[in-house]
């Protein structure tokens, strides 16, 4: 589930390059993938 919680905030990342849109929200979206991809690659767990 976390995986699809990233690919969805990525693509949304990536549309708002695209269509200029969310303004800094993007980037914090962004943000928010990362720490939760780190933290699931450190933790170790598969999550199911």
């Amino acid at each position: 589930m976390l995986w699809t919680i990233i690919v969805i905030l990525v693509i949304l990342w990536l549309l708002g390059f695209i269509g200029h849109f969310g303004g800094p929200f993007i980037h914090i979206l962004v943000v928010v993938a990362v720490i939760i991809l780190i933290f699931n690659l450190i933790s170790g767990r598969r999550s199911v």
